[in-house]
């Protein structure tokens, strides 16, 4: 027993790193699970539309219905308040990649490029995040891996995807307003 209680001891750090992976993908499973579901989440006005993008967020690389809740919300509610909603919905729900990325360091520190992505991310972490959450891309979760991975502050992450992504979202709200 007290070898067990050693190892658990020596090995904390890695076991929270692996516990962040795991809860990432039970994360991502969950919503693509009751995908149907979260579409009904559009009933509840703003409080539906923060949930659609947090939820949305959470998943990694899995595309949900987020972008056209925001456009349709913006057509129907205030498209300030639908873009301010999404945006901070959105960038709380990016969180899980980033743990993914912390916990996943645990195997990538011994890759040959990690250093220089260490490198990239501590200069120009916090301006390629944000143009990467204010651009519509595919690959964004890639960005809050890589933070995670080198261990980009967790403040500078949310605060570049913040801006980023509130001011996309409230300009897609502002073009569901004008659009439909």
């Amino acid at each position: 027993m007290d070898k067990i209680k050693r190892w658990f001891a020596g090995n904390k750090d890695k076991i929270i790193k692996y516990f962040f992976i795991l809860a990432s993908i039970a994360i991502s499973g969950t919503i693509i699970y009751f995908r149907n579901e979260l579409a009904r989440l559009s009933e509840f006005g703003y409080l539906g539309i923060f949930l659609i993008n947090l939820v949305g967020s959470a998943t990694i690389i899995i595309p949900t219905p987020s972008l056209v809740a925001t456009f349709v919300g913006g057509s129907i509610y205030n498209p300030l308040l639908v873009g301010i909603f999404s945006g901070v919905g959105a960038s709380i729900g990016e969180i899980t990649g980033y743990l993914a990325g912390y916990g996943g360091s645990v195997a990538i520190k011994e890759n040959k490029h990690y250093k220089r992505i260490e490198k990239w991310m501590n200069i120009n972490g916090f301006v390629t995040i944000l143009v990467l959450a204010l651009v519509p891309n595919p690959i964004f979760d890639l960005s809050g891996i890589f933070a995670g991975v080198t261990h980009y502050s967790l403040k500078k992450f949310f605060a570049a995807v913040l801006i980023g992504k509130t001011i996309r979202f409230i300009g897609l709200a502002f073009l569901g307003s004008n659009f439909l």
